[in-house]
Parts: C-alpha cells; structure tokens; sequence
C-alpha cells in the first residue's frame, strides 16, 4: 500500500486492511511462541503456550479462508503495534534473573497481547456484522473466543501457580 495515497475508502477496505494486520500479528505469534515456550519453566504455562501455538495455526488459515472468500490475495500488512509487544516482551525477559519471575514476566505480556488480539478481533466482528458479512463476524466472534478462553487459562495460571511461584524467588549470587 502507497502511503501517500489512502486505499481504504469504505468500512469493507478497512475490514480487509485490518484482517491483514491480524494475519501479521498471527503469524507474529506464531515466530515467538515457540521461543516463549522454550524459555518457560513452569510445565503448565508451556502446555498453555503450546495451545496458543495451536490456535494462532488456526487462525492463520481461518484468514486465509476469509482473503479467498472475499477474493483478496492475503494481505499482511506489517503490524508495529505487535512487533513492539513481542519485542518489548523479549527484552522484558533478559532481565529476569529468576527462573519464576521469568515465568511471571512471560505470562504477563504473553496476556498483553492477547488482550490487544481480543480487542482486534472483536473489531473484525463488529465490522462484518455492520457489513452483513455474518459467517466473517462469526470468524472473528469465534476468534475472539478462542483469544478470551486463552486469557482466563492464563489468569487462572497466574492467580494460582506463577506469580505465587514468582513471590519469593531464590536467586543466586552471581
């Protein structure tokens, strides 16, 4: 896309340059997770991460299938937004001396970006909805869901077993 001159004209335009920018933070993801899930120590957040993993698979080719059912080439449209979440992550997880607080650090922002997915996708819905476009709103919806099942599982992970683990870490002089 030329960036002197707008392409996005009609609320369809915009749906579809968004719906690029979620194959981008999907596929994303779907570079990152499984370096996050190596990183992990906790055997629970490995199996969330590595569910997630499946999921972001999924819905890679669920947009795939949307850009052929609206006869659009896939479009990925570069997305800063994700790629500063990823990366602020990375760095975030250098500075962890502390194999739970790493944990801790991992959970949180890997939470971060599923909040800013959720609130994308339901964008994607709300658009197709106000489009008639009903079985993509019910892509995105489902999307959405699957975004909302991974944050409570990382919640209840959090509340239960890692950021308790994380309290009082044992650190080693070094």
């Amino acid at each position: 896309m030329k960036e002197n001159s707008p392409s996005i004209s009609t609320l369809r335009d915009l749906l579809i340059n968004d719906a690029g920018r979620f194959t981008s933070t999907e596929v994303e993801l779907r570079n990152a997770l499984p370096l996050w899930i190596g990183s992990a120590s906790s055997l629970k957040l490995k199996t969330v991460l590595q569910k997630y993993l499946e999921l972001v698979e999924m819905h890679i080719e669920r947009m795939d299938s949307f850009f052929a059912a609206e006869r659009v080439s896939s479009v990925r449209i570069s997305n800063r937004v994700i790629k500063a979440y990823t990366e602020d992550l990375s760095d975030r997880m250098k500075e962890c001396a502390d194999a739970e607080v790493k944990d801790a650090c991992l959970l949180s922002g890997v939470q971060s970006v599923n909040h800013y997915k959720i609130s994308m996708y339901g964008t994607g819905a709300a658009f197709a909805n106000a489009l008639g476009m009903e079985k993509h709103a019910a892509l995105f919806h489902e999307a959405e869901v699957n975004e909302k099942q991974i944050d409570d599982r990382l919640s209840q992970l959090a509340e239960h077993e890692i950021n308790l683990n994380a309290r009082t870490p044992i650190v080693l002089p070094g």
